[in-house]
């Protein structure tokens, strides 16, 4: 299994953190991004120490959904709380990243919301960077609105330099804009994830991801741009939806994992 290769526990959710992790383990796969709901249920983090102690493999991110309860909006400190608590998780386990679903905007004007959440961000900002752990924004689908405020890929990096903070690059979100190359170019210095899965035409619900390789999105042309610009961080497989279901997760995510591994082998990664 190529080095570079990550799992995202958002196919897995309906296992244990530790088995989650042992699937990995045993796949080959030596990253994972965790979800931060789940890391902070009880035993969860236990188990992820353990693992990452024994060497089985490293968690390479960690997904926290930030402003949801109820919104960046009419968030009273709940926000900032929550995410502290996972920054000190992260630098237990040694996760150089947590990447963020931003919450709703509310009522707030898209410009309203961003001054927002770089408000409520600050010091959560500041606590991330003394414990060397990198805090990331992700561009994601626009039918997502109710829970983030960043979609489109320059968005997202719009957001991010106001946060002062990173970027998870989600694909599957933004292969189908205009101009990609020179966006990703634009955007990489400031990537900290990118994030691979891909699309079958016609599916239009959420989420509605496919296995790489079995859909329409041009992956080989567009991870060999991104590596030919110098990027050097996990390909994460992020995968979920009813194709997934349907095929069984163990199988998706084996099949997926192997499909990239053997596309960076070929690209030279």
């Amino acid at each position: 299994m190529h080095p570079r290769v990550s799992l995202h526990q958002v196919a897995m959710m309906e296992r244990e953190t530790g088995a989650f992790l042992e699937f990995c383990g045993a796949l080959g796969v030596r990253h994972a991004t965790l979800v931060s709901p789940l890391l902070l249920q009880e035993n969860a983090f236990h188990a992820a120490r353990e693992a990452v102690q024994h060497g089985a493999v490293r968690i390479g991110c960690i997904n926290h959904p930030f402003a949801l309860h109820p919104d960046l909006e009419r968030d009273s400190g709940t926000a900032a709380q929550g995410l502290l608590r996972v920054i000190d998780m992260a630098a237990v386990l040694g996760a150089p990243s947590i990447y963020l679903i931003t919450g709703g905007r509310g009522a707030l004007s898209w410009e309203q919301a961003a001054t927002r959440f770089e408000g409520l961000l600050a010091p959560c900002r500041e606590h991330a960077a003394r414990q060397g752990i990198a805090l990331l924004v992700e561009n994601a689908s626009p039918l997502l609105v109710d829970i983030h405020i960043a979609h489109s890929l320059p968005d997202t990096l719009r957001l991010a330099r106001r946060a002062q903070i990173g970027l998870c690059i989600d694909l599957h979100a933004c292969w189908m804009e205009a101009d990609l190359d020179a966006k990703l170019a634009e955007a990489l210095p400031l990537a900290g994830l990118i994030q691979v899965s891909d699309h079958i035409p016609g599916d239009r619900g959420t989420p509605c991801r496919a296995v790489p390789g079995d859909g329409a999105v041009p992956l080989e042309t567009i991870l060999r741009g991104v590596l030919d610009l110098g990027y050097t961080g996990l390909l994460d497989l992020e995968l979920l939806g009813p194709r997934i279901e349907a095929e069984g997760a163990p199988a998706a995510c084996t099949r997926a994992a192997h499909t990239l591994s053997d596309l960076l082998t070929r690209l030279g990664a």
